[in-house]
């Protein structure tokens, strides 16, 4: 079951992210969603760098972006990911890109929990799963 948490990050762009008409360059917005998806990590107490301490990698194995309207130079951006859950060995986290309470680009990625030793799927511990879908680990141990 996916959690309820969710990360925003607010982004100005910057004139290197535009193409020549000013307009956000479209290959942009997945790296809009690595950042985010970055934030959520973090915000779910288990970083890139943790997971990768603990020999594990979530390499994307899928990726979508809806272009709904353009995003340009100087704009202030929210970029917004959360998750929705595993299936198995894979996690999709979705993703939002908007401007004033526009919604811009939506999409998703799709990432396998691998080993990084072997590069094998692996599957997530309830700890690491439930760090990932943004939800509170259960208290272990009787409850007072």
């Amino acid at each position: 079951m996916p959690g309820s948490l969710r990360a925003v990050l607010p982004y100005r762009v910057p004139y290197a992210d535009t193409d020549q008409m000013r307009v956000v360059y479209y290959a942009n917005y997945l790296t809009y969603f690595e950042r985010a998806r970055n934030e959520l990590l973090r915000a779910c107490g288990l970083t890139y760098r943790e997971l990768e301490s603990r020999g594990l990698g979530l390499p994307v194995a899928e990726a979508h972006v809806a272009y709904l309207a353009p995003a340009t130079y100087d704009d202030l951006l929210e970029i917004a990911c959360w998750s929705e859950g595993f299936k198995g060995v894979r996690i999709t986290l979705r993703c939002e890109v908007s401007r004033d309470g526009k919604l811009l680009a939506e999409g998703y990625t799709t990432h396998a929990l691998v080993d990084l030793r072997t590069l094998r799927p692996t599957r997530p511990t309830p700890e690491i799963r439930a760090a990932l879908e943004g939800v509170a680990p259960a208290a272990s141990g009787p409850s007072a």
